[in-house]
């Protein structure tokens, strides 16, 4: 049996500062042609990704509906400011807990859902950090998707063991994040911040930026097998994003929770992994 180092109450995933600057901005989240603009149309490629996968790990045929492709699987969504997935996960048939640790968000996040009586069925929101829900909710959750979180969390390891603790054996975790890279200081930062201001200025602090290799060793060391890295790219003209072959950028992981009769694969040299775009994805220039 494989036991994996439990969470300590005493550390927290949850950064101070990354509160107070998302609390700012808690009204401008759900504007789907402002600021955050490109978080939206990221929605178009993880979507996807996050359906694709989590059908693909399903063993039969008859556990899911064609309509309601994740009908009936519980998805815990992570985020620091407004999760703006849970609806079109809520929308594929997923029963979906999205958290914050800021009510604002939350509270915002409830008014948008009420205007659907479906979506009113299928999501819930609690306004609280990963590691309180993780006190409460072990092995509950099919799958977990943290898109552009980990790089606004205190401590990335806690943060990783906590949505092990979530997971049910066998349950996917989906990430995405920024690399940290000299490319990733000049596009999402200098760019993106400070010229073409797709995001607000101080949206990110490169030195919290992730490297896939760091990221990967963190899950494959507490309780996860890394089945994809895989680039993304934002397109700023058309507002659109697609896979890549480079992680230089923008990337996504997706990992899957061993079960406990099971020893962690050795892991493949991340560059070489094949995400969700396959062998003909589009390279980086």
């Amino acid at each position: 049996l494989v036991t994996w180092r439990k969470h300590s109450s005493s550390q927290t995933t949850v950064d101070p500062g990354e509160m107070k600057k998302f609390q700012a901005w808690a009204e401008r989240w759900w504007d789907d042609h402002g600021e955050f603009a490109a978080l939206h149309s990221m929605n178009n490629l993880r979507i996807p990704f996050i359906s694709n996968s989590v059908l693909s790990l399903l063993t039969s045929a008859f556990q899911h509906h064609r309509k309601l492709p994740l009908g009936g699987k519980a998805v815990r969504n992570l985020k620091i400011g407004s999760p703006l997935y849970t609806q079109p996960l809520g929308r594929l048939g997923a029963l979906v807990t999205g958290i914050d640790p800021l009510e604002n968000n939350i509270r915002t996040a409830e008014l948008h859902k009420s205007f659907d009586p479906v979506l009113n069925e299928r999501i819930q929101y609690v306004a609280c950090s990963l590691e309180e829900m993780a006190e409460k909710a072990a092995e509950t959750f099919d799958a977990v998707v943290a898109s552009e979180v980990v790089e606004h969390v205190m401590d990335v390891e806690s943060f990783v063991i906590c949505c092990n603790q979530v997971l049910k054996p066998g349950g996917s975790l989906f990430i995405t994040t920024i690399n940290k890279t000299e490319l990733s200081y000049a596009l999402a930062i200098i760019a993106a911040e400070r010229i073409l201001k797709i995001v607000p200025r101080g949206t990110h602090d490169w030195e919290k930026f992730v490297v896939p290799e760091e990221l990967e060793r963190l899950l494959e060391s507490n309780g996860f097998f890394v089945e994809t890295i895989t680039g993304m790219l934002y397109n700023p003209v058309s507002d659109s994003w697609h896979w890549i072959g480079s992680t230089n950028l923008n990337y996504s992981v997706h990992a899957v929770k061993t079960r406990s009769q099971e020893q962690p694969e050795a892991p493949e040299p991340a560059a070489s992994k094949e995400g969700p775009a396959g062998p003909g994805a589009e390279t980086q220039t």
